[in-house]
């Protein structure tokens, strides 16, 4: 770049050591342009990508027909005359050169005393069609995207209240990856708030490489053995705005379409989006529905194989649920074999094109399962129950909580093989343990069921009416 006699040494310096941090040479998307103003020269540092090329022309054309610059403060001379951009001038070296890197247009200009930072950045950003994960049979259809801004205006649409507040940290020393508080000024819990800043703030990483996952290990005490999950994830904004309204903590992460919802306790993982979409006699029902299942997929197995294992603990009644004819592999074997194939075929499903999904379905059912069956090395009421515990483990939106439940069923039939009837008991006894000591943000993770909250208990298992009285009148 080429500038003037007259041009300031603070301009030729600044662009210099500019040119040193940022990969200009080295990197093409990294752009460098030089143009003539009516008074000397411009120069614009842009990452290409973050800018379109019809903005650019716009904001290049303009400049090159302003006023001679007649003052040292060139940002409060551009933020008159380009006032429908968000502009700030600086001298910082380090926040001009994160800036640009963010997608931020940089403009230097002979004889200034300050660069300029010109927020016209527009981002990729894919459709915000329904998540795959969390449909709804009624409700809104939008889903948050992996843009940021893009989801503080969807939650911003819902909630048009000023004490709405987005509170806005960089996390990672390389990555410097946007991350934003949401939260209501006068319902947030003001002691997790703070919790939640110190340890963003206190974060000593090089960048979240897995995005919210990454994020959530950084604010979470690490627990490795612990597979119970104590970070509730939606891809909703409907979702997160309700979360929001109940005086909940939000984190929107730049380049992931989900939102973390905190506090979080065990409770809260059987909430849905659909219950709240329907009546509430017919929302309360299935949240009923959802916690029986699921919590069938933990002790159906290992309750069937204790039958089989103990037959003289089963009422007569009851003796047409063992097993009649032997297979060739045991019981036990059996059971844990198709618990690790089920994850097996999952995981192929998720690397099998979408044309031919249904086909690997029924080919991954009949050969797995009839033929299993005929050869002999499996037994038909195996399949049947493992089928219904695989399903059944949808019945609820968090694949975490899944996982950790199909841990605790596998230890439980391991326990029961080793103990009998005691094996169950200590396990099941194990499991509550564990889910007491286990460590959240706020609270213990068996809130409201310990310590005993009935008023919020009731909120969450029952789907109650909505509030329609006036804020000013009385109860």
């Amino acid at each position: 770049m080429i500038f003037l006699e007259k041009s300031s040494a603070f301009t030729v310096e600044f662009s210099a050591d500019l040119h040193r941090r940022l990969p200009i040479e080295e990197s093409f998307d990294c752009v460098s342009t030089v143009f003539d103003l009516k008074q000397g020269q411009g120069e614009l540092i842009f990452i290409d990508g973050f800018a379109k090329d019809e903005v650019m022309e716009k904001i290049m054309e303009h400049m090159m027909k302003l006023d001679p610059l007649a003052e040292a403060s060139v940002s409060g001379w551009l933020a008159r005359q380009i006032p429908y951009l968000e502009v700030e001038g600086t001298t910082d070296l380090a926040q001009a050169a994160d800036a640009v890197l963010s997608g931020t247009l940089l403009f230097l200009a002979e004889g200034a005393q300050e660069a300029v930072l010109i927020d016209a950045r527009s981002y990729p950003v894919r459709s915000m069609q329904e998540p795959e994960d969390d449909r709804v049979l009624r409700g809104s259809r939008d889903a948050f995207v992996e843009t940021l801004i893009f989801n503080t205006a969807l939650i911003r649409r819902r909630i048009r209240d000023p004490k709405l507040i987005y509170e806005y940290v960089q996390v990672g020393s390389r990555s410097k990856t946007d991350v934003v508080l949401c939260y209501l000024r006068d319902k947030v819990d003001q002691e997790l708030l703070e919790k939640v800043r110190t340890k963003l703030n206190d974060t000593e990483v090089e960048g979240l490489s897995l995005s919210q996952e990454s994020l959530a290990e950084c604010l979470l005490p690490r627990q490795w053995l612990n597979p119970l999950p104590r970070i509730r994830f939606t891809e909703r904004p409907d979702t997160a705005s309700a979360s929001i309204l109940e005086g909940n903590l939000i984190v929107l992460t730049d380049n992931t379409p989900s939102a973390m919802i905190l506090p979080t306790h065990f409770f809260d993982f059987f909430q849905e989006a659909n219950d709240y979409y329907f009546p509430p006699l017919i929302g309360t029902y299935l949240k009923l529905v959802r916690i029986l299942i699921f919590f069938l997929t933990l002790f159906f197995t290992p309750c069937w194989y204790l039958a089989l294992s103990c037959p003289w603990l089963l009422p007569e009644s009851l003796h047409f649920i063992l097993i009649e004819q032997t297979a060739a592999i045991p019981v036990l074997a059996q059971l844990l074999i198709i618990e690790v194939m089920i994850d097996g075929l999952r995981l192929a499903s998720l690397n099998t094109p979408s044309s031919l999904s249904s086909a690997f379905s029924i080919l991954g059912a009949v050969i797995l399962g009839e033929y299993a069956v005929s050869t002999g090395w499996f037994n038909g009421e195996v399949i049947l129950y493992m089928a219904f515990v695989a399903l059944s483990n949808y019945a609820q939106p968090s694949f975490e909580l899944g996982y950790s439940f199909k841990f605790f069923r596998m230890s439980l039939l391991i326990l029961i093989a080793l103990l009998g009837p005691w094996g169950l008991l200590l396990g099941t006894a194990a499991i509550l343990v564990l889910m007491l000591k286990t460590d959240t943000l706020s609270g213990n993770y068996c809130y409201p069921l310990y310590p005993y909250d009935g008023t919020k208990l009731r909120s969450l298992l029952l789907r109650k009416p909505a509030d329609h009285r006036h804020p000013g009148r009385p109860s």
